[in-house]
This record gives structure tokens, C-alpha cells and sequence, in this order.
């Protein structure tokens, strides 16, 4: 039986990425794509609950949502797979990084989170160097490898795989590394501006400094190799809630 892969991600239906992405798993899935209808990046887990949702069908198993991409997931698989789940989900190729600290603000990892906690096998990718219209078809192809072998990772469903892609050099992707999410501080993180009004506005942004610690997606990709982190968003710390269980504290 083919497989079935839902195709999210949060840069837009309409992406560069998300294209590639659909071209290619079509050679050996069916594919779907449930996406947002506009760029989502950086909206990170979060859910429209205070509107009510739209959907615009755009072609054959492809739709656009006006949310994010978490509300496109679980719009998906609540609304278009109530008979059968998807097999797949994949989230990406997305128009930039998700390293390190970023996986906690990323959209296209929340879409994989949530497809890891419906226990489903989610894959998020992304491009490091991304420009407008450069080829994503070699990274999209990497992608379509990964999920043809991933019953050899053995895997649980509530594991993610947070894949981020070197540039393109012009040659298949054959170099990968398995890493840990690496660590970013930026500088500059606010940026005060002025209107013609004399009004102060102010934007989120900074530049970013990596540390090149070995065994991690950032070293991994300034080395021109795959980086491949398993994730698991998983907010319990045994550790802690081991001792402090065995603790008498009075407050």
C-alpha cells in the first residue's frame, strides 16, 4: 500500500519548499498539503482559538488554512484523515534554519511537534542558506531517502526528526550527521526605531553568534553535512522530579 504524507510548513502553500517537497513524494506517496496561507515563521506552537478558521481548497489534496501551522496538522488529521492517519507528516523544506535554541519559536517544528504528540512519525526540514528560487529539489530528495529509511532508525512516533540542510552545492546530499540542537546567543536582540511622527516602534531581530560545540546541528551544517536531530518535546525532567519527590520542603 502507498504511503500517505500530509506536507505542512510555515512559510506559505505557495513556498519554494513545500513545492519541492510535494514533487518529489509524489514520485512513491500520496501526498496532501494542509499549510497556512500565508508566511508563519517563528509562530511556534501556538493555536487560533479566538477566531473561527477558514479553508480554501487551491487544487487536488492541496489546501490553504488561515492559521498557523500547528492549526493546519490538526486540522488535517482531525477533519481530512478521520478515517485513516497519515503515515507521514512532513514539515518544510522551510526558507531558513531551525538550529539550536530556534526549534522553540520555529513554526515548522511546532508543525512536527504536534504530529509527534498525535503519534505520528513527523519530519521537520530546512534549508540553511536559503535564497529566493534557488533548488531545493536535492534537499527535497534527501528527504524522500529519510523516509524510506526510517524504519531502520526504530523510532518512537513521539520522536520528531529535525532536519537541516547545508547549501546546495549542486551535488546530491549524501553527507549526514546525527546531532544534539546547538547553541545561539544574538546581540542586538531589539532594534529602536522612530516614525515620521517622532513615535518609537521597535522590531524583534540581532545577529546571531553560534558556539561551535562538537556533535551539534550547527557544527554539522558549517561542515556541509546533513544535520539530523532526533527530538522529543517532552517537558518532564526525570531527574529533578525524582529528588525533589524524596525532598521535605516546607514553603
Amino acid at each position: 500500500m502507498k504511503l500517505t504524507i500530509l506536507v505542512t510548513n510555515d512559510d506559505g502553500y505557495f513556498s519554494d519548499g513545500i513545492n519541492a517537497l510535494v514533487k518529489e513524494l509524489r514520485k512513491f506517496a500520496s501526498v496532501y498539503v494542509v499549510a497556512p496561507d500565508r508566511e508563519q515563521s517563528a509562530s511556534s506552537h501556538s493555536l487560533t482559538l479566538n477566531r473561527p478558521l477558514r479553508v480554501q481548497k487551491i487544487s487536488t489534496d492541496w489546501y490553504a488554512i488561515d492559521g498557523t501551522p500547528t492549526d493546519s496538522v490538526m486540522l488535517a488529521v482531525h477533519l481530512f484523515f478521520k478515517k485513516r492517519r497519515p503515515d507521514f507528516i512532513v514539515s518544510g523544506i522551510n526558507h531558513g534554519p531551525n538550529m539550536g535554541d530556534d526549534v522553540t519559536y520555529s513554526g515548522t517544528i511546532a508543525a512536527a511537534i504536534e504530529g509527534s504528540y498525535l503519534r505520528i512519525p513527523s519530519i521537520a526540514a530546512s534549508m540553511n542558506d536559503y535564497v529566493p528560487n534557488m533548488p531545493l529539489h536535492r534537499a527535497a530528495q534527501f528527504v524522500a531517502k529519510l523516509i524510506k529509511a526510517y524504519p531502520k532508525f526504530k523510532l518512537d512516533s513521539s520522536v520528531l526528526l529535525n532536519v537541516n540542510f547545508p547549501k546546495d552545492n549542486g551535488r546530491p546530499y549524501t553527507k549526514f550527521q546525527i546531532t544534539s540542537p546547538g547553541i545561539r546567543r544574538y546581540r542586538d536582540v531589539i532594534y529602536r526605531k522612530t516614525d515620521p511622527r517622532g513615535k518609537h516602534y521597535y522590531w524583534i531581530g540581532g545577529t546571531p553568534k553560534w558556539q561551535k560545540t562538537p556533535g551539534s546541528d550547527f557544527e554539522a551544517v558549517s561542515k556541509g553535512k546533513v544535520s539530523i536531530s532526533p527530538l522529543r518535546p517532552d517537558f518532564e525532567e526525570t531527574e529533578s522530579l525524582k529528588r525533589l519527590a524524596e525532598m521535605t520542603i516546607k514553603l
